[in-house]
């Protein structure tokens, strides 16, 4: 049922629904548009709309292909809306529900593109605070790039900066995206320009292996990994993209690169890439969504039980006993940890990819392999010892000139 965006915008067909509102097709002055209807409970908080149209001449000024421009700003009764360039595609959460990862060539495009757009952003002083695939939408009818992507547009700027506001949050909170989030929000640290760029680089491990570096299981355990693991390399790309990841991804953030630098880069190391094929690793499983313990339970969050089986466990409901949103929307608050809660082992809850076939880490599977390879190791030094003797005695019934040769080669590279 069509509806009046203020006087000049109708809305008439819903495209989506996510943790702040929800986006219509929409008609103006202009012709078609996308219009951002937020919920009503931010469209009644008149200090929060008195904010929001201080960030007007901010949003509207971000013009970049690579950015989802603002057209508009509607405040009407009860009705606030962003009016935004339409992009006729899908977000990369679609596409990476449909194909679980991508080929190199191509995820190394799409986040060139989104760089590209939060350097222009962060050039006039806007951070995202919210960068992940559902806020990165490919144009469909733009021209086909390298590794045949889409050009990429990075969307909902300001968003997260809306929701998150004094009157709506204490200092003991966090509004964002488990996933995503850099380690010093995590430890409480305002947001700069930085927890984009470990947010994107966060998002181009997750095209490449199809999960995230941090997430899964209780997004307490998640915001822990943020702080105290250390990425585990990926096999079968380039060591110059890697060592790219390992930069932005890194703890600090004066150690990250700008966004505009990054962009640079990643073009630099597109020609290493064409013919590569997605990557064949494993998905981390299901014992990383334990909890663990004596670890508090985030606002919304779903028992670690029912996270078994879900390929992003990240994910949260938005309100208590529900289901997640179908769109995979998890923006959600939760408590700053303590201390103590993110001390400990810097690999305790690791998700470390692996070769398909391979046992996981801590599984009895692994266990009962390695007690395998014990045996195996066990018996392999005493029959090494009988050939030693064997071949000693062997060399001395031979000329001397003749050394003796190994006939049995390892399979196995060095390591």
């Amino acid at each position: 049922m069509a509806r009046n965006i203020g006087s000049r915008y109708t809305a008439t067909q819903i495209l989506g629904r996510g943790s702040a509102g929800t986006v219509w097709l929409g008609e103006g002055p202009e012709g078609p548009v996308a219009v951002k209807l937020l919920r009503d409970d931010l469209a009644a908080d008149q200090e929060l709309v008195g904010r929001f149209v201080q960030e007007r001449t901010a949003l509207l000024g971000l013009d970049h292909p690579h950015v989802v421009a603002v057209r508009d700003l509607v405040v009407d009764g009860n009705d606030l809306a962003l009016v935004m360039r339409l992009v006729r595609g899908t977000d990369l959460r679609t596409r990476l529900d449909r194909e679980r990862r991508l080929a190199p060539e191509a995820a190394v495009a799409i986040v060139a593109d989104v760089a590209e757009g939060l350097a222009a952003a962060h050039a006039k002083g806007v951070v995202h605070r919210d960068v992940k695939p559902e806020n990165i939408l490919l144009d469909m009818e733009g021209p086909a790039g390298p590794g045949g992507a889409h050009p990429a547009l990075i969307t909902d700027f300001g968003v997260a900066k809306l929701i998150d506001t004094p009157s709506r949050t204490k200092s003991t909170r966090i509004i964002g995206t488990p996933d995503y989030l850099a380690p010093e929000i995590v430890e409480g640290l305002p947001p700069r320009a930085a927890v984009d760029i470990y947010a994107l680089a966060t998002v181009l491990y997750e095209l490449l292996a199809g999960f995230t570096p941090f997430g899964g299981g209780h997004p307490g355990a998640v915001l822990r990994r943020h702080v105290t693991e250390t990425v585990v390399p990926l096999p079968g790309i380039p060591e110059e993209l890697w060592q790219l990841l390992v930069q932005c991804l890194a703890k600090a953030p004066a150690s990250r690169l700008r966004a505009s630098e990054l962009a640079a880069r990643l073009h630099e190391v597109l020609p290493l890439l064409a013919g590569i094929p997605p990557l064949d690793v494993d998905e981390p499983g299901a014992e990383h969504a334990e909890e663990p313990a004596g670890h508090a339970a985030a606002p919304g969050a779903v028992p670690a039980g029912e996270e078994e089986g879900r390929r992003r466990s990240g994910a949260v409901p938005l309100v208590q006993g529900s289901a997640p949103d179908s769109n995979r929307d998890t923006h959600t608050s939760m408590r700053v940890p303590a201390p103590d809660e993110l001390a400990g082992g810097a690999r305790g809850t690791a998700r470390v990819p692996r070769a398909p076939g391979a046992p996981r880490p801590g599984s009895a599977k692994s266990h009962k392999a390695a007690a395998v390879r014990k045996r195996r190791i066990t018996l392999g030094v005493g029959a090494g010892v009988l050939v030693v003797a064997l071949g000693v005695g062997g060399w001395f019934a031979t000329s001397g000139d003749d050394a003796p040769q190994d006939t049995k080669q390892s399979s196995r590279p060095a390591p």
